[in-house]
């Protein structure tokens, strides 16, 4: 079946960052997406009919920034871990950034923690249903708030994370991609297509079709059911002029702080007691000439490991010293005296 853009979509301006759309237009991407949506969604099991509303907010907060690939083994071993709000905000702090693992920006794992001890503390236990109620809690941001209304509790919301971003702005500003973060205009435009009913199918499948069919690289243009009113494919699928800012890792301080933190994951996993799996400030800043043998050999070889790892990546204690100070203060690490280890 094809499909013509209206006169009202034609007249629209080129250049407008976010064009008036026909209603036509908008009930066809609807139907098309949430049709395709039925048949093309993921198993994902926060996506099960009974999910809880604790266990969506998980999902979403360990799926910010990081694959679906990643988040769905280390969410099962979350909630078989910790089922409810009580749970986490009742589990010590170095256990819950150990089970963080390698999602990434572990500070996430702190701040969902301090959202269940809000839940837990003063909302009985019920994470809050409306997206205004949520963006109350610790560490969750519009967008986490509106998914979160929308998929646990059915609430009409305007979900925008970057796929669904992408999808509408190649589909009708026919531009490669989105700005860096939405702001009140776009959010105003895209709540448009949100239908009355049905909305939770159109978020959750229009963030599923910028997953896998308008994907940010290697679109599937071949095969999508809406290349024919496309306006980025119409346009001869321009590229942005602007190229996509991309974080580099090797060498970077996130990379050194990140092998830090898992030097006392290590410490904390193989701890047998003795200093409650501290590590030794000496052995992060000190020359290999300086170290004292015993205390490296007290060590876990496990643990070790992953100490030479840091060393590798940098000999500058004050570098070491200054990460080790931002762990400290962010709340992802510890200080006994002379020695470090994780939280709580």
């Amino acid at each position: 079946m094809t499909h013509r853009t209206s006169a009202e979509s034609r007249s629209s301006r080129r250049d407008s960052p976010f064009p008036a759309v026909a209603n036509a237009d908008i009930h066809h991407v609807r139907e098309t997406i949430i049709t395709w949506f039925e048949t093309a969604a993921r198993p994902l099991p926060w996506r099960d009919a009974d999910t809880s509303a604790w266990a969506v907010l998980v999902s979403e907060i360990m799926s910010q920034q990081t694959p679906v690939s990643r988040v769905e083994p280390r969410w099962r071993e979350w909630m078989h871990k910790w089922p409810t709000p009580a749970d986490l905000a009742q589990a010590p702090t170095a256990e819950v950034l150990h089970s963080w693992d390698r999602l990434g920006y572990p500070r996430r794992a702190l701040r969902l923690q301090e959202a269940a001890r809000v839940i837990a503390e003063d909302l009985d236990g019920h994470v809050p249903q409306t997206a205004q109620e949520l963006e109350r809690l610790p560490g969750i941001g519009s967008y986490t708030a509106a998914a979160v209304a929308s998929f646990a509790h059915g609430e009409r919301t305007t979900v925008l994370d970057t796929n669904v971003r992408r999808v509408l702005i190649r589909l009708f500003a026919g531009r490669d991609r989105p700005s860096a973060s939405p702001g009140r205009a776009e959010t105003e435009w895209a709540s448009q297509f949100v239908p009355e009913t049905n909305h939770e199918k159109w978020n959750a499948g229009v963030m599923e079709f910028g997953a896998l069919v308008c994907t940010a690289r290697n679109p599937q243009c071949e095969t999508c059911p809406l290349s024919d009113m496309c306006a980025w494919q119409k346009a001869g699928r321009p590229a942005s002029a602007v190229k996509p800012k991309t974080q580099k890792w090797a060498g970077t301080d996130r990379q050194l702080r990140g092998a830090i933190m898992d030097v006392l994951k290590s410490a904390h996993e193989h701890s047998d007691g003795a200093h409650f799996g501290c590590v030794s400030f000496d052995l992060f800043t000190a020359s290999i000439a300086e170290v004292d043998p015993e205390l490296l050999d007290s060590l876990p070889t496990h643990t070790s490991t992953k100490l030479a790892q840091v060393r590798e990546l940098s000999a500058d204690p004050d570098r070491i010293s200054r990460l080790i100070g931002d762990l400290i203060s962010d709340g992802l690490a510890a200080q006994d005296g002379e020695r470090l280890r994780l939280p709580g």
